[in-house]
């Protein structure tokens, strides 16, 4: 006998078959968020930590001890890039080699250049960063329809 109805079918028919796993009444640990709450909380200042924050970071950074490490060359790291000295650049990455972090600053090292000039010079690319960012964003729109005068068109419009 050969079946002579459509393929369709019969998937509907195996998945109302199919076995689920069953449902535990186990307290389940509430994932990690991934948005900028924890960034925000790892690098802001302890004393603006609501209460809860606090406690949440300090159990956090007593459980994992590199984690702490992390967290606190990263404020450094920040704290050198607000204030844009040079000095301790070499020493900081110099310290980094002992945290976790140690393959984002291979990578940073390879840039190590860059990293000084932006310190020493006043300049900055983010105006012509947030133009590029508009104009790709405007050619997305185009969906590929962006031909050089339609395109030009469409940024001077926009200005």
């Amino acid at each position: 006998m050969v079946f002579m109805g459509k393929s369709g079918i019969v998937r509907l028919w195996l998945g109302s078959r199919q076995v689920k796993p069953p449902t535990t009444n186990a307290a389940h640990k509430k994932p990690i968020s991934l948005d900028r709450k924890p960034a925000r909380l790892l690098l802001s200042d302890p004393k603006t930590y609501a209460e809860k924050e606090g406690r949440f970071l300090l159990q956090l950074t007593n459980a994992e001890a590199e984690l702490a490490a992390a967290i606190g060359w990263t404020k450094k790291m920040h704290q050198l890039l607000c204030k844009k000295s040079e000095a301790d650049l070499a020493l900081l990455m110099k310290e980094s080699k002992t945290t976790m972090l140690s393959h984002f600053v291979t990578g940073l090292q390879r840039d190590v250049k860059a990293i000084m000039a932006a310190l020493k010079t006043p300049w900055t690319t983010s105006p012509v960063e947030g133009q590029i960012s508009k104009l790709k964003t405007i050619k997305r729109t185009m969906f590929g329809r962006a031909s050089s005068q339609i395109l030009r068109a469409r940024i001077l419009h926009a200005i």
